[in-house]
């Protein structure tokens, strides 16, 4: 164990995540914590970078699935198949877990969505479906089909998954040390409150700041008002934020764990990847660079302290990262 967890006995909880990422690492290494000089001098901070784009999968949701997936299929063998819908990183987690212990898996997106996380999901081994124009109308069309089809339906949020995900936030914080905040993205939820729950089991006093999309603010107005409050659209090249439902379960965990949550425009999430790509040299998706935009939009409030941001995915398509790469030669 990393100086982060000395100084007293193990609670419950980091027993149980010790347990939970030894499942993980059956099929993947823990993924590395980098501090990069460039990005440093840019954000004008110690800046720490999880790469959580370097998993299986080239995002974080690969921990929750196979985490998920086995104590499924150790408890319930009976169960054949899995049906779940997602924007493309959870469905990927799900389809290679799938694989992993040997079920099916049926995965629900929306028209429209990301042609190169649909591919990926299919290479892996499920079977697509597309319905609805976003992700909560692919939701509502699973529970349906869940039942007509005998599959065990998996939610967007459900504290397996969230189990599975923590696992990164225990590796970052043995990487890098105490922070004084981690700036997270927000999609339905389970990373920020991976991050929340191992923050307050190793007693620190990080504060965990998550970022959406001004298009899809439905996590940032619920946590102004402190209860849910659902948009009528998530329009946003982020796919990975692009919620308009919250999770009650996990907004309840956020409201009460989160420093705040901030919103950035789609200029500022363009921008950021192409930080990403000039200070590191690492492929951003647009959910991934939610949090190094968060992090430049409070630049002065982070001046000189030792921050993290969690670099989800690395799952963009072709057509949004030419923009990026576009805007990175007009010096935008």
């Amino acid at each position: 164990m990393d100086d982060i967890m000395d100084g007293g006995m193990l609670n419950a909880t980091i027993v149980e995540l010790e347990a939970t990422r030894a499942i993980v690492y059956r099929h993947m290494s823990p993924t590395p914590a980098y501090t990069w000089p460039l990005l440093n001098a840019r954000t004008g901070c110690e800046v720490w970078v999880k790469h959580e784009n370097q998993t299986p999968v080239g995002a974080f949701k690969v921990r929750g699935g196979l985490v998920y997936l086995t104590g499924l299929k150790a408890t319930r063998p009976d169960i054949q198949g899995v049906i779940s819908a997602t924007r493309g990183n959870h469905g990927q987690s799900l389809a290679f877990a799938a694989a992993k212990v040997g079920m099916q898996a049926v995965i629900v997106v929306p028209r429209g969505n990301s042609p190169d996380k649909n591919r990926a999901m299919e290479a892996l081994g499920a079977e697509l479906i597309v319905h609805g124009d976003d992700f909560q109308e692919a939701l509502e069309f699973t529970q349906g089909l869940a039942e007509e089809r005998g599959l065990y339906m998996i939610g967007p949020f459900e504290k397996p998954l969230m189990r599975g995900v923590a696992t990164y936030a225990l590796e970052f914080f043995e990487q890098a040390g105490n922070l004084d905040a981690v700036y997270v993205p927000i999609g339905m939820g389970s990373g920020i409150c991976g991050l929340i729950t191992v923050r307050d089991a190793l007693g620190l006093k990080t504060e965990i700041i998550g970022v959406v999309a001004e298009n899809a603010p439905a996590y940032a107005l619920s946590f102004d008002k402190g209860e849910v409050v659902s948009t009528n659209s998530a329009d946003t090249l982020a796919d990975g934020v692009a919620c308009r439902v919250p999770s009650p379960e996990a907004f309840d965990i956020i409201k009460n764990g989160a420093a705040r949550i901030l919103t950035v425009s789609e200029d500022q999430i363009l921008d950021a990847m192409g930080y990403y790509f000039t200070d590191t040299h690492n492929i951003c998706e647009g959910a991934a660079a939610t949090p190094l935009a968060g992090l430049m939009k409070e630049r002065d409030l982070m001046a000189g302290k030792k921050v993290g941001v969690v670099l989800s995915g690395g799952n963009v398509d072709r057509d949004v990262y030419v923009r990026v790469l576009q805007r990175l030669e007009r010096g935008a």
